[in-house]
């Protein structure tokens, strides 16, 4: 049986540089940071002071004030960023087989936000105090729940989550559902709101931060000799995945294909990626198989690239490995740089860039690289964003408890 083809017709952004698509890509072309103080609360007391915060985005903008105090952050901003990429891939509920629309969605913590304030009143307060929204603004699944029952899509809908993986195995995981035929049409990407004090106390305990809080926007620079840890960030991206031909039936305008998937694990550690990066090796060479693909083929990579001294090396290392010579030949980016690492949400939003790559002809860079790390000794896209014929693309995305995986997005041809 042929495997049914899978398109991307629709694309929305959240990020901490930008609160739209052309917003968020505009900004990474540019070499445009998102990362600043935190001001969601009072930091003093914390030795990280400094994430990638959305900027400018009130949530009152969108909805109702009272539809947004019956839903978490991450909710929030994959309701916004699902709208538009349904509308700009022209799905309309009444020329669609709902039945046949899917929301497939990535998190990595849920809503964590609500979690974190609800505890704090029961504690001081008591159980009559707490919300009984508390339950459905926190669990993980609502966010895909909440989207389908906005739009009326009936298909198979669920939440996958596998830490910083979460948004890319989404994307491959509805792929497969329509490769099957359970679905024509999935929202699919990922969203996390996860800037809590609770959250950046666990991750900087275990020296995984930078502390960087005198000058944030130069705090996350993969690669680079002088890293010393990511940056949290937060935000949504959402990708309309569509199956082929019922894409053309509709006269819908196809911006790239999503061809290849490869999830794998290290089955090493509970935080540090394999030596010498044997699982995502695997990953990229599985998610190439998929798309009937060799390794001369790729043009460019988003790398996972998170700034933290284990990840950079290995990930390089994986790619050296895996891509032999082909490697200096590769242009290799994490725009990670300019937006922080936003756990479930990141893959998406470097899916975004890779498709936004391809349409435009353009890599954007990895900012903050100035003393390269004898480690790391790939093409890095350094700092300045660069015009290249851009075919075929990977986007790398790795995961606490050694989870991988990596999607193939490439050129549409018929």
């Amino acid at each position: 049986m042929n495997k049914r083809r899978v398109v991307i017709t629709g694309l929305g952004v959240l990020a901490p540089n930008g609160n739209s698509l052309p917003e968020y890509w505009n900004a990474l072309i540019a070499g445009k940071s998102g990362i600043g103080p935190i001001t969601y609360f009072d930091p003093e007391n914390l030795s990280v002071k400094i994430a990638g915060e959305l900027s400018n985005f009130n949530p009152e903008d969108h909805f109702d004030r009272k539809e947004v105090r019956k839903m978490d952050p991450f909710t929030v901003y994959a309701l916004v960023t699902a709208q538009e990429a349904i509308s700009q891939a022209g799905l309309d509920q009444d020329d669609v087989n709902l039945e046949r629309v899917g929301v497939i969605l990535g998190t990595g913590v849920g809503g964590i936000q609500t979690l974190e304030d609800q505890h704090g009143i029961y504690t001081t307060r008591g159980q009559r105090r707490v919300s009984p929204y508390f339950v459905p603004k926190m669990i993980a699944n609502i966010v895909a729940g909440q989207i389908a029952i906005k739009h009326g899509f009936q298909g198979p809908n669920h939440v996958v989550i596998s830490a910083c993986a979460s948004g890319t195995d989404s994307i491959g995981t509805a792929a497969r559902t329509i490769q099957y035929g359970d679905a024509d049409v999935v929202v699919t990407g990922g969203s996390e709101a996860s800037i809590t004090g609770l959250t950046i106390s666990g991750f900087a305990n275990i020296k995984a931060l930078s502390t960087r809080n005198d000058d944030p926007t130069a705090a996350s620079r993969p690669f680079d000799n002088d890293r010393d840890g990511f940056v949290l960030g937060e935000g949504s991206a959402s990708i309309i995945l569509e199956e082929a031909e019922h894409a053309k039936a509709r006269g819908a305008t196809i911006l790239a294909e999503l061809a290849g998937y490869g999830p794998t694990d290290d089955a090493f550690h509970i935080t540090q990626p394999a030596e010498g990066g044997l699982g995502a090796i695997r990953a990229m060479r599985n998610a190439l198989k998929d798309a009937n693909l060799n390794l001369e083929d790729v043009d460019y990579i988003n790398a996972h690239g998170t700034s933290t001294p284990f990840n950079d090396k290995n990930e390089s290392a994986a790619i050296i490995s895996l891509f032999g010579d082909h490697a200096k030949n590769l242009k290799v980016s994490s725009t990670k740089s300019m937006t922080g690492h936003s756990l479930g949400a990141s893959g998406s939003l470097e899916a975004v860039a890779c498709v936004q790559a391809i349409q435009h002809s353009i890599l954007p860079p990895t900012i903050n690289y100035s003393t390269p790390d004898p480690e790391c000794t790939l093409d890095y896209v350094p700092n300045t964003a660069q015009e290249a014929e851009v075919n075929v693309t990977l986007s790398n995305s790795f995961g606490f408890g050694g989870h991988n995986g990596v999607i193939v997005i490439k050129r549409w041809n018929e």
